[in-house]
């Protein structure tokens, strides 16, 4: 089998053989008060892909192929009261700041972050998903959203509250797009990709209020609700400012070594466009160097449910496994009149743990996302082919 044969495949060589051999080299370091760490990470792809005529190994044939995911670096500053946290990464052709606040402990209940942070929307950091794709919410730009802006956290007894307010979304990296070389799916405006990318997002504001029952017994759970509400402003004259909400009830139940996430979440970003040719129910977003159409107003039921097996073996530390389902439920037509159709994404795979390595195994089944089969970045948007295509991926990943 083939593979291509860069500079990554001589940095993932060296790190992995640290890793499986424990060296101290591969290890986070201290300077004073900042902590120095990171990771690297290569997949295994093997799906619904086509020949691409390169003769390189292809994902549905030759018995798929390895690529390179990603390779970051972590800066954790810890001094008295002072934080920070500092995360870039580098993809195949282009990287970016992922993270880069600076923050403050105001109490041992509440905390303050300014730069670029996690906005605080729906069940965890990640939403509802334990496996390496996420879930749908991901991809509409309501989980793992970093934004550029202020943020503040506390807790009264069990309820836990945060506040937000962004002025614009992370910077864009360097790479071959426009606007979409960053890690967060945004709004972008970036119509040499699509049409549809005509607007920014700006001025938004979150909060999220979690409550804890049943602290102490056998079945705690956390019960949430957030709220997102920003502007949109645009960037062509074939386009009016407009704004964008989003809502989300959402829970997180744990019985022994079982976890139970929920989420319902219904948003909408008002696209309002002068020209007649395009529909008010796409717009553009664009993350990992892309951009595309998505559905502008939609519903987002997810559940994912797992389990966790802790030293199965001495040398595992833990196996979690897990699947985890979710639709996007969506509003209107293309511009043809056709009716978009829903985008469904079910993964069913296993993480397992060991020292330095984090290695997730998935199967991915999909109606609609980009990363699963050969479609291209329309099918998520309007979906008119409406094909069920599966991946399956190994996701190596040694942090240090």
């Amino acid at each position: 089998m083939k593979v291509r044969r860069n500079v990554w495949i001589w940095v993932l060589a060296v790190v992995f053989g640290l890793g499986f051999f424990g060296a101290e080299s591969a290890s986070a370091f201290q300077v004073g008060d900042l902590k120095v760490g990171g990771a690297i990470r290569v997949n295994y792809i093997y799906g619904d892909y086509d020949e691409d005529g390169t003769g390189r190994a292809q994902r549905g044939d030759n018995d798929g192929n390895f690529e390179f995911d990603t390779f970051r670096v972590n800066l954790d500053y810890q001094r008295d009261n002072l934080l920070g946290k500092v995360e870039y990464r580098f993809y195949d052709g282009y990287h970016f700041l992922h993270t880069g606040w600076l923050g403050y402990q105001l109490t041992t209940e509440s905390q303050i972050q300014v730069g670029v942070n996690r906005v605080p929307f729906g069940v965890g950091p990640y939403g509802p998903s334990n496996n390496f794709f996420f879930d749908q919410h991901y991809y509409v730009g309501l989980s793992d959203d970093m934004d550029l802006g202020l943020k503040y956290m506390t807790r009264f007894g069990n309820l836990k509250l945060d506040l937000a307010y962004y002025g614009m979304p992370e910077p864009n990296g360097k790479g071959n797009s426009k606007e979409s070389d960053r890690y967060s799916y945004d709004i972008v405006h970036e119509p040499d990709h699509t049409p549809y990318a005509a607007y920014e997002e700006q001025h938004q504001f979150n909060l999220r209020a979690v409550y804890s029952l049943f602290r102490g017994s056998s079945l705690p759970t956390d019960l949430g609700v957030s709220l997102q509400y920003g502007l949109l402003d645009a960037k062509e004259d074939y386009a009016d400012d407009t704004d964008a909400y989003a809502g989300s009830v959402h829970s997180k139940t744990t019985w022994g070594n079982w976890a139970l996430m929920l989420q319902l979440t219904k948003y909408k970003y008002d696209a309002d466009y002068d020209d007649s040719t395009f529909s008010d129910d796409l717009i553009g977003m664009g993350a990992f160097i892309w951009s595309t159409p998505v559905a502008s107003e939609g519903t987002i039921p997810s559940i994912a449910l797992s389990y966790t097996w802790a030293n199965p073996v001495s040398f595992i530390d833990s196996i979690t496994f897990y699947n985890d389902y979710s639709i996007i439920i969506k509003d209107g037509q293309d511009a043809g009149g056709n009716d978009l159709r829903d985008s469904e994404m079910n993964v069913t795979g296993m993480a397992i743990a060991s020292g330095g390595w984090y290695i997730y195994v998935d199967y991915v089944w999909s109606d609609g996302n980009y990363f699963v089969g050969s479609s291209d970045g329309d099918e998520f948007g309007v979906n008119q082919n409406n094909d069920w295509q599966y991946r399956f991926n190994v996701n190596f990943g040694y942090y240090f």
